[in-house]
């Protein structure tokens, strides 16, 4: 099996926070362009899409998208045609890698243009910037700094750079944003409690295990056992928080709920997708979109092996190929 590191996850432990990577055309560039647009909208066509990551440009996944449910490469316009049918669309990413927020910036607006997004929500908000969230559309803001203050935004866990325009475009469409992370302090208390019933119930043990094991992978064997269920139950507590937070209200809502997160958040085989079906019985699978924005790994050729599958569930629905920020190994540095 090919393990992929680095796909966007953020594990927690007490008195320490970092970012760490879980489970991990041709060279013609596919890009959104007016297939994305609804038929009103005019844009002008792209040609190919200005990559920012500069590894492994020459690779000939970068710019196709793997449909892993037919198992075969669709076109952009395919996938928005599968965006449009579905009420949840969970945007993945790694994190430092600009082209993923410049995609995800792309669907936003394409949803946004076509009026069927009703709820964006995002990994990199907490329960902090809750309450002030409700006032979020009738606030106006002076200026970036002013909006970042709003929000409480958290500078040194995530780039403003990579997610104002998310925001600044959901507050110029009126789209409400939700924030889908814990706060610190509710991250401790989770750490040290036990699991509740309500999120323990959501994935089974063959689930859980993998999820044992990729976060001691992605903290390079180095952790004590001791660590690894209480991180797990931070894993899930998060994932349980973002699906309540997308969660749309059927009688009010007419368009869809988009997550912005990390991949490993948006994997339908262990991550938030399991807690919206636990949380709404009445959602089918089909009726969640998981679209992984992953970077290209030399020699891998293969789309189905970047799925990381242990299951009968594939992890995405698609994948769209980029190239890389970096190949250097995390583990190396931590020893």
């Amino acid at each position: 099996m090919m393990t992929f590191m680095e796909t966007g996850s953020r594990w927690v432990v007490p008195n320490k926070s970092r970012e760490a990577g879980i489970g991990c055309l041709m060279v013609t560039i596919v890009a959104f362009t007016h297939c994305l647009l609804p038929p009103q909208a005019s844009a002008q066509l792209v040609s190919s899409f200005p990559w920012q990551s500069e590894l492994y440009t020459d690779h000939e996944l970068i710019g196709r998208i793997w449909d892993s449910r037919r198992g075969q490469f669709v076109t952009d316009a395919e996938l928005w045609d599968s965006i449009l049918e579905s009420s949840y669309v969970l945007l993945g990413e790694k994190h430092d890698n600009p082209d993923h927020h410049a995609l995800q910036l792309r669907v936003l607006q394409a949803l946004i243009s076509a009026d069927n997004v009703d709820k964006l929500t995002m990994e990199m908000l907490d329960g902090t910037a809750s309450e002030n969230l409700d006032a979020f559309l009738e606030t106006s803001f002076e200026s970036e700094e002013a909006l970042k203050n709003f929000l409480n935004w958290d500078d040194q866990g995530w780039s403003w750079a990579y997610y104002g325009a998310l925001i600044q475009a959901a507050h110029r469409a009126g789209v409400p944003v939700t924030a889908g992370n814990l706060d610190t302090e509710s991250v401790m208390q989770v750490y040290s409690s036990p699991t509740t019933s309500e999120i323990e119930a959501v994935l089974d043990a063959e689930v859980v295990n993998r999820l044992l094991a990729d976060i001691d992978e992605s903290h390079c064997g180095l952790l004590p056992e001791s660590q690894f269920p209480p991180m797990v139950r931070v894993q899930q507590t998060r994932d349980h928080t973002m699906a309540r937070s997308l969660l749309l209200d059927d009688e009010k809502n007419h368009g869809l709920a988009v997550l912005i997160a990390g991949n490993y958040h948006a994997r339908k085989d262990l991550g938030v997708p399991n807690y919206l079906i636990a949380q709404h019985p009445e959602l089918e699978w089909s009726d969640i979109l998981s679209l992984a924005f992953l970077e290209v790994v030399p020699d891998a050729m293969d789309p189905r092996a970047y799925l990381d599958q242990f299951s009968d569930r594939s992890a995405y629905d698609f994948i769209w190929f980029t190239p890389a920020v970096s190949n250097a190994d995390y583990c190396d540095s931590m020893r």
